[in-house]
């Protein structure tokens, strides 16, 4: 098997370790996060923060109505109000919507974890029921902002000096935001909310009343009602502290600070029109969500046989059948806004996408041999109509790679990169490193929803060197060609040595890009030889000698859908800002 060692650059600095990324605090209550239904949409949220390099304490509220049947229950035995046991019963409610958060952050491959309560170590003084928090023993939040991208912790109570659980009132979910954000030393927060910002007078009684793009603290104050808690208000004016109140649909956010700006009137829009190609296991699970989504309109959706069942969570065939067609040209005639790519077949792929961007559509494609065909040349075809392309999903599943390399090249020149990009092939490694045979492993890949039903793309390392070639454009302007990147090709007589992982390196010599994709035992870096099943890696080498890192969940329905609804996501924010400008 050919060495790795040919291919890293000569000489390398000195290799050294970037800051650690930004942390960011989210709050989401329960008008957002009303139960486990919309815990999904949750870590959509947190993930677009995970993606521009941020590491995320996400504070949550108890789902809707939940804190009220917890006191009733306990009412019903005769207990008063003030009984100092029932704050410890009450917050169980954040502290289970903190854990199935969480959990919707692991299926789409984000690094999570919970603390409870106590964990957190807020510690208040106060009445039981309406403490103020006071002190923050950073101990355990530390710890695991080291080892997890997203931290998810409950809101509303906190720890009194005898270690008694208490509360910090209604909506106090917003003071444990501010408090954790002051005391971590950050300058703003963000509260997500499922109303669009602060108005000079109630929008629902008056349909002239105008919104506040900026408000200073007294103005929140006093038109806020019950938008932010006014603890938690006092709290941010005493600390100077941003308060970004952001609407969970449209992104629109209401900025409380310092400043201020007059209020303006508001611009209605309606949904933003989607159209769908592809409808296999990514593009199947990216409309499951559009589909209960009220940002979005799904218009159409391309498959090649439209009388075939479909896989699509929680969507009833009789529902799907109206969208669905086979022609490409009637799926762009419904006019949609954004077209989300994600067909199988690379040819088809860059034919449809040139037809959208042609059109004025803007693109979020997850086909990565339809995107590494020709990137700069698509880029240009949308420029020179006014449309955008986003491609994150065709690399890297849930693993912000493009974003990734994106970040470090603005900071600097790239010397190179090596990376562990085809899940399904290291899925299968893993399996045949612990005994599986050839086939068994294949079998089980499929069925986990990793391989395709031809995954000779994979197995042959063509689907890794078209990721090389559009991880090289990013890293450094220019790709290699598809014929000059050496492939080992995974088969029955492939080496089944535990630990062997499908290694991608990326280097420039001359001014000219080369890599190669190579099955290669015992991968010499922690990162890649600490990576599971379908688990993607990047380490990227700046020229400084500076090393940034990411990894995520390489394959599978929910992660790399995830990243396809996170450009669309990126693509609609563009385009209503363009309609209410």
């Amino acid at each position: 098997m050919p060495g790795l060692a040919l291919l890293r650059p000569e000489p390398l600095p000195a290799a050294g370790a970037r800051d650690a990324s930004p942390v960011v605090v989210m709050k989401f209550g329960s008008s957002v996060l009303a139960g486990p239904a919309d815990a999904p949409a949750v870590a959509s949220d947190i993930y677009a923060e995970v993606r521009r390099g941020r590491r995320v304490i996400a504070v949550v509220s108890a789902f809707a109505g939940e804190t009220d049947r917890l006191l009733a229950e306990a009412r019903a035995l005769g207990l008063a109000h003030d009984n100092p046991l029932l704050p410890a019963y009450v917050v169980q409610g954040e502290e289970r919507s903190a854990v199935l958060a969480a959990l919707a952050c692991d299926r789409i491959g984000l690094s999570a974890t919970t603390l409870s309560v106590r964990d957190l170590g807020i510690a208040a003084e106060g009445p039981g029921e309406h403490a103020r928090p006071v002190a923050l023993d950073r101990a355990a939040l530390d710890r695991a902002l080291d080892r997890h991208e997203v931290v998810v912790v409950p809101g509303f109570g906190a720890v009194a000096a005898d270690g008694r659980v208490v509360l910090m009132g209604r909506g106090g979910s917003d003071l444990t935001a501010l408090f954790l954000a002051a005391e971590l030393g950050l300058d703003h927060v963000q509260l997500v909310k499922d109303v669009d910002g602060l108005y000079d007078r109630d929008p629902n009684a008056d349909p002239g009343a105008r919104r506040y793009d900026r408000a200073n603290w007294a103005e929140a104050k006093a038109l806020g009602g019950g938008l932010v808690q006014p603890d938690a208000l006092d709290l941010a004016e005493a600390r100077r502290l941003r308060v970004e109140v952001r609407n969970h649909a449209d992104g629109h956010r209401t900025v409380i600070g310092a400043g201020s700006a007059p209020p303006r009137p508001v611009q209605p829009s309606g949904p933003l029109r989607v159209a769908v190609a592809g409808c296999g296991v990514v593009g199947g699970g990216a409309l499951s969500r559009l589909l209960g989504d009220r940002r979005f309109e799904v218009v159409g959706v391309l498959v090649r046989d439209p009388a075939r069942p479909r896989d699509v969570p929680g969507v009833a065939a009789a529902d799907l059948a109206p969208l669905l067609t086979a022609d490409a040209a009637t799926l762009l005639d419904r006019a949609p806004d954004i077209l989300l790519e994600a067909l199988s077949e690379a040819g088809a792929g860059h034919a449809l996408i040139r037809a959208a961007l042609r059109r004025g559509v803007d693109v979020a494609s997850g086909n990565k041999q339809a995107v590494s065909r020709d990137p700069a040349g698509l880029l240009a075809l949308a420029e020179a109509h006014g449309a955008r392309l986003q491609w994150s999903a065709s690399v890297g599943g849930g693993a912000p790679m493009v974003e990734t390399l994106r970040a470090a090249r603005a900071d600097g020149p790239v010397a190179a990169f090596e990376a562990v990009l085809n899940g399904t092939v290291n899925f299968m490694l893993e399996r045949l490193g612990d005994g599986a045979s050839f086939d068994t492993a294949l079998a089980e890949a499929r069925a986990a929803g990793f391989a395709e039903e031809d995954p000779s793309s994979d197995l042959e390392g063509l689907d890794a060197a078209a990721k090389v070639r559009l991880l090289a454009f990013e890293a450094f302007g220019v790709m290699p060609d598809e014929a000059d990147i050496p492939r080992d090709i995974l088969s029955a007589d492939s080496p089944a040595v535990a630990g062997t992982r499908q290694l991608c390196r990326c280097r420039m010599d001359n001014g000219r890009p080369v890599a190669e994709v190579r099955l290669v035992a015992g991968a010499g870096d922690s990162l890649f030889a600490a990576l599971k099943g379908e688990g993607n890696a990047l380490k990227l080498i700046a020229a400084d000698g500076s090393v940034v890192r990411c990894r995520g969940r390489g394959a599978g329905r929910w992660a790399t859908a995830e990243s396809l609804l996170a450009d669309l996501s990126d693509l609609a924010a563009r385009r209503l800002a363009l309609r209410n400008a």
